[in-house]
């Protein structure tokens, strides 16, 4: 077990999954509904972020596999709740979200920050092997 080895293929998990939400937020916005596709222009560059957004979800799958492999599920399964406070943070302050910015999500995404730091903050013991007698 390599734990700094897990977090990062953790972090690069939630930053991947994070760009993939906001990138399928924003194609959304920027394609016809679906009884629409026939008849409707189809911007290509929605088409294009979405199709990229497929692939950074395979490639989060992929990275948070491999976190899997060096981190106990708890400490790794916490990590992930970071994905929704940074793709809330970015959808409030980016403008081209139209996104909402209240106190009462910003006061959730702290104490879901505080939990991931809580959770963390102690060196994680390396689970017990069993015999398989």
């Amino acid at each position: 077990m390599n734990p700094r080895r897990g977090i990062t293929f953790a972090l690069g998990s939630v930053l991947l999954v994070s760009s993939a939400q906001l990138g399928m937020r924003w194609s959304m916005s920027h394609l016809p509904s679906p009884e629409q596709w026939l008849s409707a222009p189809i911007d290509l560059a929605a088409v294009a972020v979405v199709l990229a957004a497929v692939l950074a979800y395979a490639l989060s799958m992929l990275s948070w596999l491999l976190a899997l492999r060096d981190l106990p599920l708890g400490r790794a399964y916490s990590l992930l709740s970071i994905s929704y406070a940074l793709v809330y943070l970015l959808a409030a302050s980016l403008p081209l979200f139209h996104e909402d910015f209240s106190l009462s999500k910003s006061l959730g995404v702290a104490l879901v920050i505080l939990g991931v730091i809580t959770i963390n903050s102690r060196p994680a013991s390396a689970p017990e092997l069993r015999s398989a007698s």
